[in-house]
């Protein structure tokens, strides 16, 4: 048996009778020990082996319910299957589209069957007409327990995480039981969680990573307490997020960028000083995106108001290649920023730093990143050039990593990909650079915009973007045009209350252009206003910066023109 399997079932007997989640806190609160959730996936595990499930079956899931959620992927490992959660249609989902995209998403990972629960147990019937087969996951609940688990070795395959590209390519990262493990663990140990006595609180979403492994499997695994709303309910009144901290004197919370900044508001137009205690807090993870220092700014800043210290602030690194988590900062030290000549950094990939008291800081000179750790235990990180050649500390190139959580590879429409060299290594597509053992995060290198000889990156950009009154936090993307060539150059797509006003949109644009040459001494080709809700995001909230090129590269154009 798999160490993930057996420390399910040795938590359950255990620490797992004492704790457990707390589920429809935002209507009616029902809360079930991890024993519980056991028992009930050992009831759907019984079901889906006496149905026919085999011994490292693909398994999709497709329900929002975390109640529903927490033992279905759990009976799913019992079963010795592996679990797929699908991406979810919401209301301006063409269904017809989504169900040819689940279609080949099942072919991909091999599955016949999907487990369907609340809300989207309405989408039976368009199952049915494309084929597909599934079984109502409240209906598992009914059969006989299985006896004892299905046995699963380290190499099987326990998660088939779908990435956030484009659901006509779809592509998954194969996780197996050794890399969920040996990564959840190392969580645990870094954070130096304490089951007994913290709580997580979380809205994310379970089809993403963070969601899924940090905020649902680590505390079933290892039998922390969890307070569990959905993204809708978090989106629909966000202050809901530190009710439930102070209702629940939660330890652990994590969230994208939007998040932190969208609550900080928030918090601040609160009137009463006691609305909220958030002096419990240990742990506000921010780790899918760069660390916007902004954001991080207006959520400790209103949050400070509410007793909390603003060391909770916890930077990570990670990607769903590493099963999760690559890097932790030091417990309860904060945002740490690190600031470098911006002329070395983009004309020369040279991290030189620039001291405390230096009158060049807070100038567009100067340049900052956050500081995100060292990489868990199992893990290890080198930084290489564009030949391969690994680069010494504060020197700019690829981030590569290699260990125990890295996943074997993809599966893709095409087949399996290895993602691994012949040395273990997996080239992540990130541009930072090492202080001491320490990862900082630069950017993607897909995204970074190459002009007259300089590495520019677009979270420069975006950052001196949202700094102009009108323009939406978070929601600001800076795209390449031309990539590759001599004429390449760069365009900024941002969301504004202010769309659809064309005298205010004028001024605005002219403002954001101004802002972002003084930040880069560049001025971008076209500024484009769009209402809110317009960005393509990923699962997790991120921007989707190449798909944001492609959908609006007409407006891109005309605005230029």
């Amino acid at each position: 048996m798999s160490k993930f399997v057996d420390t399910l079932v040795a938590t359950a007997g255990a620490g797992g009778r004492l704790r457990g989640m707390v589920t429809g806190e935002t209507t009616e609160p029902v809360r079930r020990t991890w024993a519980e959730v056991h028992e009930q996936a050992r009831r759907m595990a019984g079901a889906l082996v006496a149905g026919g499930l085999a011994p490292g079956g693909a398994v999709a899931v497709l329900a929002a319910a975390p109640a529903l959620i927490a033992p279905t992927v759990q009976a799913v490992w019992l079963a010795g299957g592996s679990v797929t959660m699908l991406h979810q249609p919401t209301q301006r989902t063409d269904l017809a589209v989504w169900a040819a995209d689940t279609v080949k998403v099942l072919r991909m990972i091999g599955s016949g069957l999907v487990l369907l629960g609340e809300p989207f147990d309405a989408l039976a019937p368009v199952l049915t007409e494309h084929g597909i087969d599934f079984r109502m996951i409240n209906e598992l609940l009914a059969a006989e327990p299985i006896d004892a688990p299905v046995p699963a070795g380290e190499d099987d395959l326990a998660l088939l995480q779908l990435t956030s590209g484009s659901t006509a390519e779809p592509k998954a990262v194969r996780i197996t039981h050794g890399n969920l493990y040996s990564n959840i663990k190392a969580m645990v140990d870094r954070a130096e969680f304490r089951p007994e006595v913290d709580v997580m609180v979380s809205w994310l979403p379970t089809f993403h990573d963070m969601g899924m492994v940090g905020f649902l499997t680590v505390p079933m695994t290892f039998g922390v307490e969890l307070v569990k709303i959905t993204p809708v309910e978090f989106l629909s009144g966000p202050l809901i997020w530190p009710r439930l901290i102070s209702k629940y004197r939660a330890t652990t919370i994590a969230a994208p960028n939007f998040a932190y900044a969208v609550v900080g508001r928030r918090m601040a137009r609160v009137d009463d000083d006691g609305a909220f205690d958030l002096s419990t807090l240990r742990i506000a993870l921010n780790g899918a995106e760069p660390i916007d220092e902004a954001a991080v700014r207006v959520f400790t800043e209103a949050g400070a108001r509410f007793r909390m210290r603003p060391e909770c602030v916890f930077p990570a690194y990670g990607m769903a290649e590493a099963t999760l988590a690559v890097s932790f900062a030091p417990l309860f030290t904060g945002l740490t920023l690190d600031f470098v000549e911006a002329e070395a950094l983009e004309a020369g990939n040279r991290a030189v730093p620039v001291p405390e008291g230096d009158p060049r800081r807070g100038t567009d000179a100067v340049r900052s990143f956050a500081v995100l750790g060292r990489p868990l235990d199992g893990l290890e990180a080198e930084i290489v050039d564009e030949h391969g050649k690994r680069l010494g500390d504060r020197r700019v190139g690829e981030i590569r990593l290699r260990g125990e959580a890295v996943t074997p590879g993809y599966l893709t429409v095409d087949g399996p990909v290895e993602t691994q060299d012949e040395q273990g290594w997996l080239a992540t597509g990130d541009l930072g650079y090492l202080i001491d053992g320490q990862i900082v995060i630069c950017g993607r290198r897909k995204d970074v915009i190459i002009m007259g000889g300089r590495n520019i990156y677009p979270t420069d950009i975006e950052r001196a973007v949202t700094s102009v009154e009108g323009v939406r936090a978070g929601n600001a993307v800076a795209v390449r045009i031309d990539a590759g060539t001599r004429r390449e150059r760069f365009a900024v797509v941002l969301e504004s209350k202010l769309a659809g006003d064309a005298e205010a949109e004028r001024a605005l644009t002219k403002e954001v252009a101004a802002r972002v040459r003084d930040a880069v001494d560049l001025r971008p080709f076209a500024v484009v206003v769009l209402p809110a809700g317009s960005l393509p995001k990923t699962p997790s909230g991120k921007v989707k910066r190449a798909a944001t090129a492609t959908q609006f590269a007409d407006r891109i154009n005309a605005v230029a023109h």
